[in-house]
């Protein structure tokens, strides 16, 4: 293929995308192998890549008020678990040979390097694949949140929502098989519908800054070089 359209882009993994089909809190290194596969290929196209992770698969913060920790303890809890992730999928991705930092929002510089703006920026430019750790590193902020905050830092040029589904609906399509997907939507749309693109500080973020996010089906192969080369696929959200 020719050059790319995206000279650095922000993926964004759920969780979820690590357990694969096997159950909550395992992660699935078969499945990990893959997506690290495709951001290998990503790489060599001379695409500049920051990730931000997920930690559902292990603990999520938000959960019944009523049992468990409160509400910011719970979130830290999550913030941690996303550190075991993004050191998960570093370990694949320098098993590849592909030069990886994690960076994290709460400080643990045994394992990685505090999160600095400059840092990751040079890492990047230095061609190494940047992991975003913890979250924002504050309580009452979902890693939807942390994904449009590390994006528009870094200065990338469309987040990128990996999930299960291949785009957003107008209903669950895992319920509702007269479901309708949408090519493109507003941002003003997602977030007046609620239609669940990501959360909605996330997305009023990205609106305030024009950053468009595309939501599509990492469980398809290929489907990050895809994007990569321009081809429509999930859903875009942009405009007002």
């Amino acid at each position: 293929m020719g050059a790319p359209v995206y000279k650095r882009i922000l993926l964004k993994l759920s969780g979820e995308a690590f357990m694969g089909d096997g159950k909550s809190g395992a992660i699935d290194f078969g499945v990990v192998d893959r997506f690290c596969d495709e951001l290998v290929e990503a790489h060599d196209l001379g695409v500049e890549i920051g990730l931000v992770v997920g930690g559902g698969n292990i603990f999520r913060g938000a959960q019944d008020p009523n049992v468990g920790p409160d509400r910011p303890t719970g979130d830290y809890m999550g913030m941690l678990a996303t550190v075991i992730n993004a050191l998960g999928l570093q370990a694949c991705l320098e098993q590849r040979d592909l030069p990886t930092r994690v960076l994290t929002a709460i400080e643990m510089r045994p394992v990685a390097e505090p999160y600095i703006r400059r840092r990751a920026m040079r890492h990047l430019e230095k061609g190494r694949v940047v992991i975003f750790g913890a979250g924002t590193g504050n309580p009452f902020f979902t890693t939807d949140t942390a994904a449009a905050l590390r994006a528009n830092e870094i200065g990338a040029e469309i987040l990128l929502k990996a999930t299960k589904v291949d785009g957003v609906y107008d209903s669950d399509p895992m319920t509702n098989k007269n479901a309708l997907r949408y090519e493109e939507l507003s941002y003003a749309t997602a977030l007046t519908q609620n239609l669940r693109v990501m959360d909605g500080t996330a997305i009023s973020l990205c609106r305030e800054n024009r950053l468009p996010i595309l939501v599509f089906n990492l469980t398809q192969p290929g489907s990050i070089i895809k994007v990569l080369k321009g081809e429509r696929i999930g859903t875009v959200v942009k405009g007002d």
